[in-house]
């Protein structure tokens, strides 16, 4: 399924019109945006629909066994079946072929034969990642009394929702569920806040991302040998604005589409490439992960409460799951090993070492450093392989030749344009968008309508799936 489609672009018209007839009669709204939501991602592929009923099942089943246990030991067993039940399909399609085919290769290198194990080429369902991890908050934060249990129609209504299911934000249960009986006046929409970040989301997306990976960062990562050590630098850089803007980007939409029915999601992304260092980092890049990976397995490992090694340990594990998360390949391990052993690393910098006063000079240095420390992560998550991560990595010390046609005025411009919004101030933006919701629905559209008929021309022939697709 590709995003947007003029297709997407009739399905959520219709959705929008039926959201708005049907708002007033709860349980039929309900209903008929389940069954939109269930047509979206059958969209994608119809044979998985019962693998998002399912696991809505499971999550559901799993609240209610929480909710009637009133001793302590079998309600934490509740949870815990609950949620491993819920992950079943997740470590099945995501990783069995990834551990099987490892597992074989061990077993044939150290002389045990061959196991059996089945070798399989699984097809990944879309967005499977993030609707298991919204249905496992959902299970513990009942397990916690966080949030009660919701209705079946709730529940399958909120893991389901067509805006968030198959890339995300991860939005927890206590931030979704009660707005689904809100009543909403259409008047008082933020048509204008929505059609804002749908159209930015668009534009990063359809110009930004696709231009860069398409001129840039392919060429370099496909053929290392063939580049020089500037097209290295600057196709690591352009793979650091490309996923940027093409996850910022489908949230933006994300969070415009459900804005747009009067829905509020959680921020996702808060300029990460300003940040001062590699906790900063992650607190301001896929926040909505990021704080479920540390209140869902962070926290339960211990934190930081259990001494100063366990807290690394912990840092370190939660980091290599999360890196194991993106995807069932070395390289997503490795990057998540390399994020965790630089926050541990800050981690011990801040208690033993004394704090630094605070200057200009300084925080420009750490936000250089921690942008190239992130950089460097992002060609193992880019690469095909490890082996492909050094050579790309290698070309910046043995690469020193003439740069090829990937170094570009328009690339530079492209990747130095991103950069500096990082840092520009907010307040012209905010102003722009504020000024944008007085106007009158006739000049709005026409605004709206010039600024896709200019992504439109300025985007390549037909659009590339958003990356975090595949996770």
């Amino acid at each position: 399924m590709l995003f947007p489609t003029v297709d997407f672009a009739i399905f959520f018209a219709l959705v929008f019109l039926g959201h708005w007839l049907l708002n007033p009669r709860p349980l039929v709204w309900k209903l008929f945006m389940i069954g939109a939501s269930y047509v979206f991602y059958a969209w994608w592929d119809v044979h998985f629909i019962w693998l998002l009923g399912g696991i809505s099942a499971i999550a559901q089943l799993g609240a209610i066994a929480v909710a009637h246990q009133s001793e302590e030991g079998r309600k934490r067993l509740a949870m815990a079946v609950g949620v491993a039940l819920t992950l079943v399909p997740l470590l099945y399609f995501k990783y069995y072929s990834f551990f099987s085919l490892n597992l074989t290769n061990a077993a044939a290198d150290l002389g045990f034969g061959n196991l059996g194990l089945p070798l399989v080429q699984l097809v990944l369902p879309v967005g499977i990642s993030f609707f298991t991890f919204m249905a496992v908050s959902y299970i513990v934060d009942v397990y916690r009394g966080h949030t009660h249990v919701a209705s079946w129609l709730d529940t399958f209504l909120y893991l389901s929702f067509f805006p968030h299911l198959v890339a995300g934000p991860i939005v927890r249960p206590d931030e979704l569920i009660p707005q689904l009986d809100v009543r909403r006046d259409p008047r008082h929409v933020d048509v204008a806040g929505a059609s804002w970040l749908i159209v930015g989301g668009l534009f990063k997306k359809v110009v930004v991302s696709s231009y860069l990976a398409t001129a840039v960062v392919d060429p370099v990562f496909g053929d290392p040998a063939s580049h020089s050590a500037l097209d290295a630098i600057v196709g690591i850089m352009g793979y650091a604005i490309v996923i940027y803007a093409d996850f910022s980007g489908y949230t933006d939409i994300a969070i415009g589409v459900a804005k747009m029915l009067g829905f509020q999601f959680p921020q996702n992304f808060d300029r990460p490439y300003s940040a001062r260092s590699l906790q900063d980092f992650w607190r301001r890049w896929h926040i909505t992960l990021s704080r479920w990976l540390r209140d869902y397995l962070y926290i339960p490992l211990g934190g930081s409460k259990r001494g100063e090694v366990r807290t690394y340990v912990n840092i370190l594990a939660t980091m290599v799951l999360g890196g194991l998360w993106h995807g069932a390949a070395w390289t997503f391990v490795f990057w998540g090993f390399y994020h965790g052993l630089g926050q541990a690393i800050g981690a011990w910098k801040r208690t033993h070492l004394p704090a630094r006063t605070e200057t200009p000079m300084l925080k420009l240095g750490q936000r250089v450093a921690t942008f190239a420390l992130v950089c460097v992560g992002w060609v193992f998550f880019r690469a095909d392989s490890m082996e492909t991560a050094f050579q790309v990595l290698g070309r910046l010390i043995a690469g020193w030749s003439v740069p090829n046609e990937v170094v570009t005025p328009l690339a530079i411009g492209t990747i130095g344009f991103m950069l500096a919004l990082q840092y520009a101030p907010r307040e012209p933006a905010l102003a722009l968008q504020d000024s944008l919701s007085r106007w009158r629905p006739v000049p709005l559209g026409l605004a709206i309508a010039l600024a896709l008929f200019v992504i439109a021309t300025l985007g390549p022939q037909g659009v590339a799936p958003f990356i975090y697709f595949q996770f």
